[in-house]
């Protein structure tokens, strides 16, 4: 499959390749800051061999890997020299997805690598790299070959792609940014920080995801690009006709992703990296949280308050100052001198407690775990064998090196003594991982990387996903069936495996209230759709508006918590008034009456891979205005919100997707495909559900779980056509849905002028508490003069409110109204 190599013809094409003048830097990189140092790019292309899905291409001396991991998705690797590293990731769970059929062709020009839905094309003269679909559009091409540079100073490469931006294409993704959604023309660096009181802008932040999706001519792409080191993207920022990305270590390996929906792109990211396990039901409630909730009769008196005022909660946070002298594993027995009563107590008032966890480890002889870190080598070592310092909370610290699987397992035996107590879920902190005065840890410390060694320069980014992973799996030996609940600030693709996110130390302030907005969103569509902020702002001074508009938004997070710092006024539901309390509560209780709904939508995001939060650009990307629509998104993919984001706000323009929808709170039907202005009242916030939904609804709780509910609502929203709709169930905190204990039930709705027919199809083992469904009918354009389930004549009702609903069994076949 390739013709025969000429070392005198080899060696020319890498001197022609070479020779060009931005081949090489005349000044130092202004983003590197590296000294003057030669750019070596791909050549000709000689030679082509295949081993299995795996298709091999060299200049003679590089090579390039382009391997066939499903009809969708293909692998790249650049081997500068012609030998790959060793296969090994972090982030990707599944490379091999069996592609129904791959073959290889070539002409004058090119060779074609094909699977049934995406070509790969590699340009013989220059080894350009392209994707394009089977009508020959061109979603994705190398603007010029992929090319490296040699480090003096650790003996690796910089590696290097340049794409080419077409004029229309924006860009997405790219994880914790804090910046417009549509990415062109902005530069980012991955290089997981601890930015206390972030700007907008600011860049970099926590976490580290190194994928995109592109969107060009209506169609969309996704590139992830695996590479663990300090990783840099540029949007059509420095030339407006080239996207690159680039590394400082490491491999140049990145999956090209087809579409050409966004959804799809995204939902095939997750069959690479993963798809956040099922969260107890209680992780997805109302949490409350401060730093720090202490002594023990403070976190009573808190606790006490949400009862006394019916606020529902189903979380209390105990910060670092729970701790003996900041040490992990300990209790503070001033503080709380009996904390298993403690626990058990608000365990029976219907609080789950949560604590935080640290890396760093007080260096104390007297400190067990610092004497089993230390005996048994767990701690990092620097360049020259010393055990690596740094000074965080508890002063002078040395750090597990997570990176090590034995280490990882030991972290996850420490849990036990908070487990025993009664705490039911942990938060990892500090795990960028972040050391005063120096930000992180030198770069010559040392990571065990799973066997495959490595300096911090390559472990940084994944230090504290593997924190969080360590967490988990040690919590899952030791809940035995219970589910964990995990929170970790820093991650890198994968993460969601392990654990939920929140975006850090943010600012009581509107504009951080609109980076939220736009921060989780993007991290929804960048695989770690299970996220929230700190409603009503780390640091700084809310007033009772914005604390209100947050608590709104924060309703339509995947992770509800509030959370801030304790020198900084009271943040807890009631804290600004009663005008304002009243608020919070009305949108915390609408939380737990769409809980049906919302634990609905993670189970697809478990089992689908689909985003929870949905940007319009994901919804309609083929309308060019809704690239940079940043404001309204869907929550699952029935119901939108549009958060207010300014003081005094009387009215905001919403824009609402094709279909039609109902204002949430009076029911009134608007038309899709336009925008409409709505009005903002401080008791309200634009929220729509789309017709042709079905929501499931709970009675309002103080607590999951506290009431068993022996009838379940259903608000059905008519439309005119065929709509789908689903709801899960399962225990709502085992893992029995692993085995199929669990109840995805898919409604099938066809709406006319004159009738309304309803399908139930039900999946799974798991059978729901309660008996009968009550179905309410909104918008329905008929007077209803008969309705029959499985041929049964049923009743018209009303309930206590005068309004008209049908009880029939959960297990109906279908359901017709007329």
């Amino acid at each position: 499959m390739g013709d025969s190599i000429k070392k005198e013809e080899i060696a020319n094409d890498l001197l022609d390749a070479n020779s060009a003048e931005d081949n090489v830097h005349h000044v130092n990189n202004p983003v590197l800051d590296l000294p003057t140092i030669e750019k070596k790019y791909l050549a000709r292309v000689r030679a082509c061999s295949k081993d299995r899905n795996t298709f091999y291409f060299t200049d003679g001396i590089a090579k390039v890997e382009i391997r066939i991991v499903s009809d969708e998705i293909i692998r790249v690797r650049l081997a500068p020299q012609g030998s790959f590293l060793d296969d090994f990731s972090y982030a990707v769970i599944d490379t091999d997805q069996h592609a129904v059929s791959f073959s290889v062709d070539e002409d004058e020009t090119s060779y074609y690598v094909k699977t049934n839905k995406v070509i790969c094309a590699i340009r013989k003269a220059d080894f350009l790299v392209s994707f394009q679909d089977f009508s020959g559009k061109v979603f994705n091409t190398d603007d010029k070959p992929m090319h490296w540079e040699e480090n003096p100073d650790f003996g690796g490469y910089y590696v290097y792609c340049s794409k080419k931006a077409h004029e229309d294409e924006a860009f997405f993704g790219l994880g914790d940014k804090a910046t417009n959604l549509n990415l062109r023309g902005k530069r980012f660096k991955n290089w997981n920080s601890d930015t206390y009181g972030y700007a907008f802008n600011q860049d970099p932040l926590y976490k580290t995801i190194p994928f995109y999706i592109g969107v060009t001519g209506g169609e969309a792409y996704g590139i992830f690009f695996d590479n663990t080191f300090r990783t840099f993207f540029d949007f059509a920022s420095e030339n407006k006709q080239r996207t690159s990305f680039w590394s400082e270590g490491g491999e140049m390996q990145y999956y090209y992703i087809h579409g050409p929906n966004m959804i799809d792109v995204v939902k095939r990211y997750h069959s690479i990296t993963g798809t956040h396990y099922m969260p107890p039901l209680w992780g997805i409630g109302y949490h409350q949280c401060r730093w720090s909730y202490y002594p023990e009769q403070n976190v009573r008196d808190i606790t006490a308050e949400f009862r006394k005022r019916e606020i529902p909660c189903d979380a209390i946070y105990l910060d670092i100052d729970y701790m003996d002298g900041y040490r992990c594993f300990t209790w503070d027995k001033k503080y709380f001198p009996d904390p298993k009563k403690m626990i058990s107590d608000l365990a029976a008032n219907g609080f789950k407690t949560v604590v935080m966890i640290d890396p760093g480890i007080k260096v104390d002889e007297n400190y067990w775990v610092f004497k089993e870190g230390q005996q048994n080598r767990y701690f990092c070592r620097r360049g020259d064998d010393y055990f690596m310092e740094g000074f965080v909370w508890p002063g002078r610290c040395q750090f597990p090196d997570f990176t090590n699987p034995t280490v990882r397992e030991w972290w996850g035996t420490l849990y036990k003594g908070l487990v025993d107590d009664g705490v039911a879920g942990f938060w990892n902190d500090m795990n960028e991982p972040a050391v005063f005065g120096r930000g992180t840890f030198p770069d010559d410390v040392r990571h065990n990387y799973d066997g495959y060694r490595g300096s911090h320069r390559k472990a940084h980014n994944i230090y504290g996903m593997q924190m969080v992973r360590a967490t988990y799996d040690g919590l899952k030996k030791l809940y035995k069936n219970k589910r964990p609940f995990t929170i970790t600030r820093a991650a890198y693709s994968g993460t969601q495996r392990f654990s939920s996110v929140w975006t850090g130390d943010n600012i009581a302030t509107w504009e951080h209230l609109r980076i939220g907005l736009l921060q989780l969103q993007r991290l929804s569509v960048s695989g770690l759709s299970f996220c929230g902020t700190d409603i009503g702002g780390f640091t700084g001074e809310p007033d009772g508006e914005l604390f209100t508009r947050w608590m709104q938004f924060g309703v339509f997070s995947p992770f509800m918590r509030v959370h801030s710092a304790g020198d900084t006024r009271d943040r807890e539901p009631w804290s600004f008034g009663p005008e304002w309390e009243a608020i919070c509560k009305k949108f915390i209780e609408m939380r737990y009456k769409l809980l049906p709904y919302i634990y609905t939508i993670f189970w697809q995001q478990h089992r689908y891979g689909e985003p929870i939060l949905r940007p319009i650009s994901l919804v309609e990307q083929h309308i060019p205005k809704n690239l940079i629509r940043e404001e309204e998104f869907c929550f699952g993919d029935k119901i939108l919100v549009s958060p207010v984001l300014n003081p005094g706000q009387k009215n905001k323009v919403v824009y609402l997707p094709e279909g039609e929808w109902y204002y949430y709170f009076n029911l009134q039907k608007y038309v899709g495909l336009q925008e409409h202005t709505i009005d903002t009242p401080l008791d309200e916030m634009p929220i729509f559900v789309k017709g042709g939904s079905i929501i499931p609804e709970y009675p309002v709780m103080q607590y999951t779980f506290q009431q068993k509910i022996d009838v379940l609502k259903l608000n059905v929203y008519f439309s005119r056509g065929k709509f789908d709709s689903y709801t899960y169930a399962d225990h709502g905190d085992t893992f029995a849905y692993e085995q199929s204990v669990y109840a995805e039930k898919h409604f099938l709705l066809e709406g006319t002028d004159n009738s309304l027919v309803i399908l139930q199809q039900v999946e799974g083992l798991y059978n729901e508490r309660f008996d009968d469904y009550k179905i309410y009918l909104i918008g329905i354009p008929f007077e209803v003069r008969t309705v029959k389930a499985d041929g049964v004549e049923l009743n018209l009702l009303k309930d206590e409110s005068g309004n008209d609903y049908i009880q029939v069994e959960k297990d109906f076949r279908n359901l017709i109204i007329t």
